[in-house]
């Protein structure tokens, strides 16, 4: 099985963070826009487009507010297997540590799928560092 781990460090307090990542149907405006063009929701699940056309369903496994971790797991997609986790640390310099984990199978998916991991971690970066901006 293969993970992809990304540590994310971002200038907005914690709090800021986890209120977007939690807010699991505006991912498109708050989190990863233009990365990520629409999200639908269901009872449990969340449609996800992105901007490479890309469709993907992906089931919430839990939204933790005293842990500040979400956890999904995309359905229907290239991987036979794939669970991922979004944690939102304190980074002891008055901003915030975004722990990004993914499981998935087969192996031969992950490049792929770590390179959109790296893209949208850029975006998510720059997105919520200019969203502190802005408040502040």
């Amino acid at each position: 099985m293969a993970t992809i781990r990304r540590d994310i460090f971002i200038q907005a307090a914690p709090a800021s963070v986890w209120d977007a990542v939690r807010d699991v149907g505006a991912v498109h405006r708050r989190l990863a826009p233009g990365f990520v063009v629409d999200v639908r929701l269901e009872a449990d699940a969340r449609i996800v487009t992105f901007g490479n056309g890309a469709v993907v369903r992906e089931l919430f496994v839990d939204i933790d507010d005293e842990q500040r971790r979400l956890a999904y797991a995309a359905v229907g997609g290239r991987a036979s297997h794939h669970h991922a986790s979004m944690q939102v640390f304190a980074d002891g310099a008055g901003g915030a540590r975004l722990l990004w984990i993914t499981d998935l199978l087969p192996d031969a998916v992950a490049p792929a799928i770590a390179a959109m991991v790296e893209q949208a971690a850029g975006v998510i970066k720059v997105t919520l560092e200019a969203g502190e901006r802005s408040d502040g």
